[in-house]
C-alpha cells in the first residue's frame, strides 16, 4: 500500500461531456492516482439565480462571473455520476465525492459511495458534516480559511456520531494559489493539534508544494486533474494533465522511499 493517497479532483474539467468524464476516470488510474474525486450539486443547491452585485465573483480566476452562472458550467450532471463511479469500479481507482446538502448525500447513499470529502467552504455547516459523519463512512475535510476552533469543531462533530474515520487536509482557497500562501509548515502543526492523518489540497501551479507536503508527513495530496487544459471549463488554468499528475505521482513515490524509516549502522549496499 502506498503512504500517500493521491487523489485526481475532476471537478469542472470534464466539460459537460460524459464521455469525457469516463475517459478522465482511466487516465487518472494511469498517471498513478489512488481515487478520483468529483462534487455533488447543482446551482440550485449552492445559490439563487440572482445577477447583481453581491452574486458577482469580484476577483481571482473567475472575476466578473455570475455565481449561477458558475456552478452551471462547472457542476456534474448527477445522472452521470453513478456511471463514473462504476467506471471507477471498473478500472480499480477509488470513487469520493464532494456533497454540499442533505439531497445530495442522499443521492449519493443510493448509488453506493464508500467515502466523502467536506469542502473548505462547508467546514462551517456543521449538519451537513454530522449528516454525512452518521452515514460512517471515512470523511476527508478541507480546512482552507478555517479557524483552529472551527476545525476543532467540525472534528467534534464527526466524532459526536461515532464515526472517527476522518482526516483534514491544509488548503489554500484561491485557484491558483500562491506558493508564498500555502503556508506549508501548517502540516505539522496540525498533526500536533488534532491527532489524524493530514494531507493537502493542492491548487497551486507544478508539484513543488505537493512534494514538500509528503516530506512534512502529509498522507493525502489532492490535486484537480484534466485530461488538456484546452478543454473549455471554470478549472482547467490550474489542473495537471496526466502527464503533469504522473510526474508528480513518481516524484511522490521517490520522495517517499527516500524518507524510508529511521536507521542506524550498516545498510545493505554499504555492507556490499
Amino acid at each position: 500500500m502506498n503512504e500517500t493517497f493521491i487523489v485526481a479532483e475532476l471537478s469542472a474539467n470534464h466539460g459537460h461531456r460524459l464521455e469525457t468524464a469516463l475517459e478522465s476516470v482511466r487516465a487518472a488510474k494511469e498517471a498513478g492516482a489512488d481515487a478520483i474525486k468529483i462534487q455533488t450539486y447543482t446551482p440550485d443547491t449552492l445559490t439563487i439565480d440572482c445577477h447583481n452585485e453581491f452574486f458577482q465573483v469580484k476577483n481571482g480566476t473567475w472575476e466578473g462571473e455570475n455565481l449561477y452562472s458558475l456552478y452551471g458550467k462547472a457542476y456534474t450532471p448527477w445522472e452521470w455520476q453513478k456511471e463514473l463511479k462504476e467506471e471507477a469500479d471498473l478500472v480499480g481507482i477509488d470513487f469520493l465525492s464532494t456533497p454540499f446538502d442533505r439531497t445530495a448525500v442522499d443521492f449519493l447513499e443510493e448509488i453506493g459511495l464508500e467515502f466523502y470529502k467536506i469542502a473548505s467552504f462547508e467546514i462551517v455547516d456543521l449538519p451537513l458534516i454530522s449528516y454525512v459523519a452518521s452515514k460512517n463512512k471515512p470523511m476527508i475535510i478541507s480546512t482552507g480559511m478555517a479557524t483552529k476552533e472551527e476545525i476543532r469543531e467540525a472534528l467534534e462533530t464527526v466524532y459526536s456520531t461515532g464515526n472517527h474515520k476522518v482526516a483534514l487536509l491544509k488548503c489554500s482557497s484561491v485557484y491558483p494559489a500562491n506558493p508564498a500562501d500555502m503556508h506549508l509548515s501548517t502540516i505539522t502543526d496540525m498533526m500536533d493539534s488534532f491527532h489524524v492523518p493530514i494531507g493537502l489540497s493542492d491548487h497551486s501551479m507544478g508539484h513543488f508544494s505537493a512534494q514538500i507536503a509528503v516530506s512534512m508527513g502529509a498522507k493525502i495530496i489532492e490535486k484537480h486533474f484534466c485530461l488538456g487544459r484546452e478543454i473549455e471549463n471554470p478549472d482547467a488554468s490550474f489542473s495537471m494533465t496526466p502527464k503533469e499528475f504522473k510526474d508528480m505521482v513518481d516524484t511522490i513515490r521517490e520522495t517517499e522511499k527516500a524518507l524510508g524509516h529511521p536507521f542506524y549502522g550498516v545498510s545493505d549496499d554499504e555492507r556490499s
